[in-house]
């Protein structure tokens, strides 16, 4: 499974990719911020995006639009990850995504296999 994650903190990149690579067995690709999620997830063939909610110039839901409007990033699945922890804010991102979300903080040692769960891939 090769998943884009999009954070603006280096050190979640770095433990999201730790957790999802070297525990995981999934191959990640990181970038800091949204301005360029369009072109790296078009040229490549991603299995999913994880995508912070916060972050500076282009939010998560601001990405997801970017991404959804345009046709060769349009279906790729997109998981928002947040630290937010209210349900109406986890319900409005579902509602967006079409997938619940992954909370901040998360276990390391399980998201990917909570990933692949969310996806369906199992």
């Amino acid at each position: 499974m090769k998943v884009l994650v999009v954070d603006d903190d280096p050190d979640m990149r770095r433990l999201l990719s730790l957790a999802l690579e070297h525990v995981g067995g999934m191959q990640v690709v990181t970038i800091s911020g949204g301005g360029a999620i369009v072109e790296t997830a078009a040229a490549n063939n991603f299995d999913a995006v994880v995508l912070d909610v916060m972050m500076p110039v282009l939010d998560g839901p601001q990405c997801l639009a970017l991404l959804r409007a345009d046709e060769s990033t349009r279906d790729i699945p997109v998981i928002f990850l947040t630290a937010k922890g209210d349900t109406e804010d986890h319900d409005n991102l579902r509602e967006k995504s079409g997938f619940d979300t992954l909370r901040k903080p998360f276990d390391p040692l399980t998201l990917a296999d909570t990933l692949r769960r969310m996806l369906g891939k199992e």
